[in-house]
């Protein structure tokens, strides 16, 4: 029998985060992350002037992939220190580098200046995902941008917008979160190397107090790690506010997708749009009829865990204790590392849902033209006074006829007759196909299309020029 049956495995392993995802948070990224880190301090070092020689570097460079687990998993369990038990499994690959590799370190040089490079590698997994959720629903806006389609207040036909239209609003929110996520990548700093307390009193000694030097090393391993610098003070952390602010960006993803998927899904009861539907899929157990929105509802409920796991971080940032306390480790390696999974995830379905997204067009018209007599009284009413009808009478008039219309569609299953209650109706100084002129559907949608052009041509496609890459097409797991 195979033992992994055994035991919890992670569903964001086996059915819903990419693989790509999964390796940023990996055993092996991590730990060959440390030996950059490891690598980098040595090289700044060395230029810097400690006895360190191009021969030790060159063998820790030799060994930056190759991690020989077995030997640090062996150390740990004998030490109870992850940092220190890597120490020695790549000094035993690296016998000539042994005696300098983490110099003047503490463990947070390598955890968490690791720790921000994966925050920098996941949000550029995540930046991509989004640009081409954009691009979807992009091409689908600009081509139904004319539809007309009811608009809703309440969750109660209020009046009409454009299909394209509706969908600007789902591209507007996830552009806000690509904008925000921008800012906090351009905002983040490497932790460096400041010591136990943060106080760099390690390099103090070895670089016999010259400051200028320990600046300087900061600065090249910055640039080695492609950051344009590395914080200006910390304790022996970097501030745990960082984490928040990214789960904070993080949940606004999660909530933009779970607006998207609830409006689908509701759209879908309406039998008016739904996500796509494959020709062996089997929507109920029980009835084979149905074709229910598994992938929107797999967007709604992965969005709950990642609002929620937005707030273990602001949690952590409240309660690091003065300098450092570790009550933040086993949090953080969940809730960081599960939020990133998550949005993840939520892109990859949002991906595939809105590059296959069907419409029925006759089901929406059918829909607006029973609504639409209704939201044509005011046209109606403006009209009949122009022809000088008393505007208080006309309402009046109005009022009782839609009533009646709408008892007759709810209580005796009819058909919507309000404008021949209005043609037959003396009151109003316009026959049946003057009234019935007023129900082109395309006269209620204001500046719907228009609105549509100018939010693609000036917000969304600069941002998909800007950040797209080659076009990314997600097949789901499971």
């Amino acid at each position: 029998m195979d033992e992994s049956k055994n035991r919890y495995i992670s569903p964001f392993s086996t059915r819903y985060a990419s693989d790509e995802m999964q390796f940023v948070f990996s055993e092996t990224f991590k730990f060959r992350t440390w030996r950059r880190l490891w690598i980098s301090l040595a090289k700044a070092e060395r230029a810097l002037g400690l006895p360190i020689s191009e021969e030790q570097i060159r063998q820790m460079e030799e060994h930056a992939e190759d991690i020989n687990f077995e030997v640090a998993e062996a150390r740990e369990k004998e030490v109870r220190h992850d940092v220190m038990s890597h120490v020695y499994a790549y000094g035993q690959q690296c016998p000539l580098a042994e005696p300098i590799i983490h110099l003047g370190a503490t463990s947070c040089y390598v955890g968490d200046n690791t720790d921000v490079i994966i925050l920098r590698e996941a949000s550029q997994i995540i930046l991509k995902k989004a640009v081409q959720v954009l691009r979807n629903l992009s091409s689908f806006a600009q081509q139904y941008k004319d539809m007309p389609c009811l608009a809703y207040t309440h969750l109660q036909p209020a009046q009409l917008t454009t299909v394209g239209k509706r969908a600007t609003l789902w591209m507007y929110e996830l552009l806000t979160d690509v904008q925000e996520l921008e800012h906090r990548l351009d905002k983040l700093l490497l932790l460096g190397s400041k010591g136990t307390t943060g106080t760099q009193a390690s390099f103090m000694e070895l670089f016999g107090g010259d400051q200028d030097k320990i600046r300087k090393m900061e600065e090249m391993i910055a640039q080695d790690m492609g950051f344009p610098g590395c914080v200006p003070v910390s304790g022996q952390t970097y501030s745990r506010k960082v984490d928040a602010n990214f789960l904070s960006v993080l949940s606004g993803f999660a909530q933009s997708a779970y607006k998207f998927a609830n409006d689908l899904r509701i759209l879908q009861s309406f039998e008016e749009m739904e996500e796509p539907f494959e020709t062996h899929q089997i929507g109920s157990s029980a009835m084979p009829y149905k074709r229910n929105p598994m992938r929107s509802e797999r967007i709604c409920a992965l969005a709950r865990s990642v609002i929620v796991d937005a707030v273990n971080p602001a949690l952590t940032a409240g309660t690091q204790w003065f300098e450092r306390t570790l009550d933040d480790s086993a949090n953080k390696r969940i809730s960081v590392a599960e939020a990133f999974l998550g949005v993840d995830a939520i892109l990859n379905i949002y991906m595939n849902i809105t590059a296959g997204l069907v419409v029925y067009p006759r089901v929406i018209h059918r829909r607006v033209m029973e609504k639409l007599p209704f939201m044509a009284t005011e046209n109606i009413m403006m009209e009949s006074v122009k022809r000088g009808g008393n505007r208080q009478q006309l309402h009046e008039a109005l009022r009782v006829h839609s009533h009646a219309a709408a008892a007759r569609v709810k209580l005796e299953g009819g058909t919507n007759d309000l404008i021949d209650r209005i043609a037959a109706d003396p009151l109003f100084p316009m026959n049946r196909e003057e009234l019935t002129a007023h129900l082109d559907p395309s006269l209620y949608t204001g500046r719907a299309s228009q609105q549509t052009e100018e939010f693609l041509r000036d917000y969304a496609e600069p941002v998909i020029r800007r950040l797209g890459g080659e076009e990314l097409h997600a097949e789901l797991k499971v």
